[in-house]
């Protein structure tokens, strides 16, 4: 026997369950912080009401994701007639009529789908006539009352520019991915945001009193940067909340919302049919955001991080007292919590499998923001009632995610993938028959054919973020998810270029060109993916060995002989017995 002083008693430490018992008392066992919230409630009130709030920044986030598409949008144009002040792009008379055949050449191409020359005008000295380049415009007003492609003439030699301003824009969003997304880590997800929130409304108010095309780029820029910058630390912040089992449902619902933001856009594009009242309309609603400085929490899981304990132990039983789980004592203070400390995500490409995994993954977050974004952006050159088909578009996405997360734990991440990218393409390949062969009645044809391609690349969206985040180990997870995210912007700045290859292309090829670029990299895209290991039902590499063994039939059984040793024991009599030992050493103690 050791004698062992303690509150005057004497212990004996030579029994195998008084020791164990001993050394859990000098060295308690480290503690996850995800058992914390297992133990609070992974998805109780607190939370709900937590993600609610948070879920309403991506209602912005669309509709400024396609807001370029209304404010860049180029209606029909033609030369204003010299001399003719009043003149209007709709004919007023049959004079009106004359001067316009006398004034503007017809198309070069005779297969053009448009009905006179957008970019020159009949010039006529000493009774020879000859074509000259225009130098001002007049436009269709039906559809928008103003744009700001027609306020500064965004046509003709300056047409390629509504595509620069959307990339640029894009490119806006990768830099508040990173930028603020960094900022996140170091100031707190709380500050981040409210520091986006206050730069995103004054970008975004002053974008709507602008007439110069590089002040609007710029502003824009800024603007996408910081709609993101809001919207990285809202996602984050209601992750971190969520307890582990909850973690990827709540990864598609925030999307909807998104689409929630399409629907709110395209309502109100119908309604003021003017660039600057749109623009108002979506930003002044903003600063709504500013104000999570006094509604929101900050991240437990940062304020760890930071070694600010007490701040996190009085979150975290706020949290408790919301959600009605009753907790004695502190959970966080005095306990040894876990915070993992993940590799870098470079580490993972050294080796050849998790490389081309890595690649095929790419390829695919690019491909899908290229078809989501880009069949919006062309869908207006297809005719039909441009805010009508805006609205459908939008609408189309709330089934497309519903659908991908009742079949997610059914079909498999693999398979569905695969599916919804190869019907979402093999329909927007199929739009050239429509468009090439048919007339005016098969229009709406090609409409439903783009909006299938929409709904794929829609659903698809959720599908991927949920199979990028269970393929990558979890000591690289959290980069891998980000680093996907920064080069899906890529395809978002490619989409613009690729939407208005019409323009370059004549007659109707060029406007079925873009639906088929769009429709042959998904279905690529999709078919690639299967040679990724599914991961349903599968236990998660945890390091990157565990990452480069997935899907290998002998890491399957490793990893089920682990979960069958932990959560079943070997032999329950033992394991009982061990217990009663403990019990009574706690007794003797």
């Amino acid at each position: 026997m050791i004698p062992g002083a303690h509150r005057g008693r004497v212990y004996n430490y030579t029994s195998d369950a008084g020791f164990s018992f001993f050394l859990k008392r000098l060295h308690p066992p480290t503690m996850k912080f995800d058992d914390i919230l297992v133990r609070v409630g992974e998805f109780g009130f607190y939370q709900k009401r937590l993600y609610l709030i948070l879920c309403i920044p991506a209602i912005n986030v669309g509709c400024y994701m396609m807001m370029l598409v209304y404010t860049m949008h180029t209606p029909d144009h033609r030369c204003k007639i010299p001399g003719y002040d009043n003149d209007t792009f709709l004919e007023q008379s049959d004079y009106h009529r004359q001067l316009i055949n006398m004034s503007i050449p017809d198309p070069d191409d005779p297969d053009s789908i448009y009905k006179y020359d957008r970019c020159h005008i009949i010039q006529y000295k000493s009774n020879v006539s000859s074509q000259v380049k225009c130098t001002e415009w007049v436009y269709d007003k039906s559809v928008f009352q103003e744009t700001f492609a027609s306020k500064v003439n965004l046509v003709c030699d300056d047409s390629l520019k509504t595509s620069h301003a959307q990339m640029i824009f894009y490119f806006g969003v990768l830099a508040g991915d990173v930028g603020f997304g960094s900022l996140a880590d170091v100031i707190g997800r709380k500050k981040a945001l409210v520091i986006s929130a206050v730069l995103q409304v004054s970008a975004a108010v002053s974008v709507a009193f602008v007439s110069n095309y590089y002040v609007f780029v710029v502003l824009n820029f800024l603007v996408g940067a910081a709609c993101h910058g809001v919207f990285v630390p809202a996602t984050v912040l209601s992750v971190e909340f969520v307890g582990p089992s909850k973690r990827v449902m709540t990864g598609i619902p925030i999307h909807m919302f998104f689409a929630v933001g399409l629907v709110y856009l395209a309502g109100v594009g119908a309604l003021v049919r003017h660039w600057q009242y749109l623009q108002l309309a979506v930003a002044v609603p903003c600063i709504v955001y500013v104000f999570y400085w006094w509604i929101i929490p900050e991240s437990p899981r940062w304020l760890l991080s930071q070694g600010r304990l007490e701040e996190a132990e009085e979150i975290i039983q706020e949290v408790a007292k919301k959600n009605g789980v009753k907790v004695t004592g502190n959970l966080i203070v005095g306990e040894k919590i876990e915070i993992p400390k993940g590799e870098r995500i470079w580490h993972v490409y050294k080796h050849k499998v998790l490389l081309v995994r890595g690649m095929i993954l790419f390829f695919n977050w690019i491909v899908i923001a290229m078809d989501y974004y880009g069949v919006t952006m062309h869908i207006g050159n297809l005719g039909g009632n441009f805010y009508l088909n805006q609205f459908i578009l939008a609408v189309v996405e709330f089934p497309a995610k519903i659908g991908s997360m009742l079949l997610l734990n059914r079909i498999g991440r693999q398979k569905l993938h695969c599916l919804i990218m190869f019907i979402g393409g093999a329909a927007l390949l199929c739009t050239i028959f429509p468009v090439l062969y048919g007339k005016e009645e098969l229009q709406s044809l090609t409409l439903v054919l783009s909006m299938i391609g929409k709904m794929g690349s829609a659903a698809a969206f959720g599908v991927i973020y949920i199979y990028t985040a269970e393929l990558y180990p979890t000591v690289v997870r959290n980069g891998a998810m980000g680093t996907s995210s920064c080069i899906a912007r890529f395809g978002g700045m490619a989409a613009p270029y690729i939407a208005s290859t019409g323009d370059f292309v004549s007659g109707k090829f060029g406007l079925a060109l873009p639906l088929v670029i769009f429709g042959g990299s998904s279905v690529t895209a999709g078919l690639l993916t299967l040679m990724l290991p599914e991961t349903l039902n599968r236990k998660l590499p945890e390091t990157i060995q565990d990452g480069i063994d997935f899907g290998k039939k002998k890491f399957d059984l490793v990893m089920m002989k682990k979960v069958s040793k932990t959560s079943i024991p070997e032999n329950p009599a033992s394991s009982e017995q061990e217990e009663a030992k403990e019990n009574a050493a706690r007794q003797r103690f």
